[in-house]
């Protein structure tokens, strides 16, 4: 294998980077070309494509986001897009490619390859840490400091003025940046998509702080559990001063961590190994503190969390 191609697809992470700068350097290291397709999938389509050079990708490591820029593409989603795409592939003389994202750019890539039988290889770009197979995936780590960062300057708020706080996080189907944020910034109570909740039981365990002497109360919400907003008038319903603080997309963005830089150089370089090692239906992961590589499509599975530890010791030390 002479020429590959990478790309960055979906939702952006910090740490994104740091993988397309490994993969560049470590590959032409490696005797390889290496190409660049802008804008994800949508590029792969539109030709999008550059040649990238060791001084290309120079000064990278410390932004967040992708300077490939993402894209989400409807094209793609339809075999005449997959078919332009694979097409201009071929006709660049592009024999691999590795998809940096998370588990919509990785069904994409399955299906891409089962068609093709188009060597791919998946890198988990994702602040959600929800890729089946991998305890980490890249981006969560810088996430998870900057909601608690976010946390700790609102807790502040929250114990001068004797207020309950709710603080949404991203989460849409995952609980990973809600628990482990909780955890960390020393929350009283946690809301996730995998776990049930009742408003009657909110209230009690805030009636029974306040009986304890605790006047302030930090609730996480992941945004696929409630809406902050909406459960903030629950609980104003019962004469008790709450605020809703939703922290967004800046989760998304900043400088990466150091493991997020780390671990995107490690990927990086695990990707262009299991592709001159005819992995070509493969993903990353990261495994009891090395990558490994394993199936494309274990890793689109559903990735099954289990919080139970984690959130009985967030009640304990609540």
């Amino acid at each position: 294998m002479k020429k590959i191609a990478v790309l960055t697809s979906g939702g952006d992470s910090p740490g994104m980077n740091c993988a397309i700068r490994s993969v560049v350097r470590y590959g032409i290291f490696k005797g390889i070309e290496v190409v660049g397709i802008s804008r994800g999938y949508r590029g792969l389509i539109e030709r999008r494509f550059q040649t990238l050079q060791r001084r290309d990708v120079s000064n990278i490591i410390e932004q967040g986001g992708t300077f490939l820029k993402t894209a989400r593409s409807d094209r793609f989603l339809k075999k005449e897009g997959r078919d332009i795409a694979h097409a201009n592939l071929i006709d660049n003389g592009i024999e691999g490619m590795v998809v940096i994202g998370g588990n919509g750019s990785y069904n994409g890539a399955l299906l891409f390859h089962r068609e093709f039988e188009f060597p791919v290889i998946g890198i988990p770009g994702t602040i959600d840490n929800d890729i089946n197979g991998s305890q980490k995936t890249l981006g969560f780590d810088t996430a998870l400091n900057t909601a608690m960062d976010a946390i700790d300057k609102i807790k502040d708020t929250s114990a001068s003025m004797d207020r309950i706080f709710l603080v949404e996080v991203m989460g849409r189907h995952s609980g990973s940046i809600a628990v482990s944020s909780a955890l960390a910034g020393g929350a009283e109570d946690v809301l996730v998509p995998s776990e049930s909740w009742e408003i009657g039981s909110i209230l009690e365990k805030i009636d029974q702080g306040r009986r304890q002497g605790k006047n302030s109360w930090i609730i996480i919400v992941a945004e696929g559990a409630s809406k902050a907003q909406d459960l903030a008038k629950e609980i104003q319903a019962h004469n008790l001063d709450v605020r809703a603080t939703v922290i967004g997309h800046i989760q998304r963005g900043g400088s990466p961590s150091a493991f997020d830089r780390i671990l995107g150089a490690l990927m990086g370089r695990a990707a262009v190994d299991g592709l001159l090692g005819d992995m070509g239906c493969h993903a990353v992961g990261w495994r009891n503190e090395r990558t490994v590589i394993y199936s494309l499509e274990e890793a689109v599975r559903a990735k099954a969390e289990d919080f139970s530890d984690h959130l009985n010791l967030i009640n304990i030390l609540t």
